[in-house]
């Protein structure tokens, strides 16, 4: 309640200085590629969470963004997080999803999940920006376990409210900046995911170019999520590229 009520506070002051908002109209567009070490474990709502040797793998994000200079309405961001990873359980004991599993396991983490964005530009200029607001992160995963020959999946298919920062630091005339994204759990508040990192902006004639690396860390941890207990990170460093029209 608390962090739900941080959150609606947040908007409102956004919106009492939203006079500070982009003066034209924008649209970015933009992708990641993050190679993330996974880490973790879950289980069925009440039971113990078993510990799973995860792999490593290329995730992606993939994003669009429209800004305006319209008082009071926020600009708007939806982004698309791809993150599946396969690992396994030696010599499982366990129920999931009604079975027992008692050998070797495989198992499968797709923590897949959407970021609808409303969001204020509390300051734009050359040296600094901030964005502040909330957002909805939209699950479309599931966790998997399979033996042998049966598999038992449960779907992660619930949603999050978020609050939303963002914030750069520029060094004027040689389009170099830094950076930091973060997103907090209000509705699950051990829920994060943050990025910070360095990029570079090259100025066209009618697109700008911007080009990022850093690190991002992805932490999903539950006690109750669509049946399900979780505690699972995924993190690493990442490149990207970003296009302002």
């Amino acid at each position: 309640m608390k962090k739900t009520l941080l959150v609606s506070a947040i908007l409102g002051c956004c919106i009492a200085t939203s006079a500070q908002a982009a003066t034209v109209l924008g649209f970015k567009v933009g992708g990641d590629y993050w190679y993330a070490d996974t880490n973790g474990t879950f289980a069925d709502k009440g039971q113990p969470q078993q510990d799973v040797n995860y792999n490593s793998s290329a995730q992606g994000s993939y994003w669009v963004a429209l800004e305006h200079p319209i008082p009071f309405i926020p600009n708007v961001k939806i982004r698309e997080n791809s993150l599946d990873q396969k690992g396994g359980i030696s010599n499982a004991n366990f129920n999931f999803n009604g079975y027992d599993f008692k050998t070797n396991v495989t198992t499968y983490a797709d923590l897949s999940n959407t970021d609808f964005v409303l969001y204020y530009e509390i300051l734009d200029n050359d040296i600094v920006s901030l964005d502040l607001g909330a957002a909805y992160k939209l699950m479309n995963g599931s966790f998997r376990v399979q033996d042998a020959g049966h598999p038992e999946e449960k779907d992660i298919d619930s949603g999050i409210i978020m609050g939303y920062a963002s914030g750069e630091v520029g060094i004027p005339g040689i389009g170099l900046f830094g950076f930091a994204d973060l997103m907090v759990g209000a509705s699950e508040s051990s829920v994060y995911d943050y990025a910070v990192g360095l990029g570079w902006e090259f100025d066209g004639v009618t697109v700008d170019t911007r080009v990022r690396v850093g690190y991002r860390e992805f932490l999903f941890d539950v006690s109750n999520f669509s049946g399900v207990s979780a505690d699972t990170t995924f993190k690493g460093y990442f490149a990207g590229v970003e296009i302002d029209f």
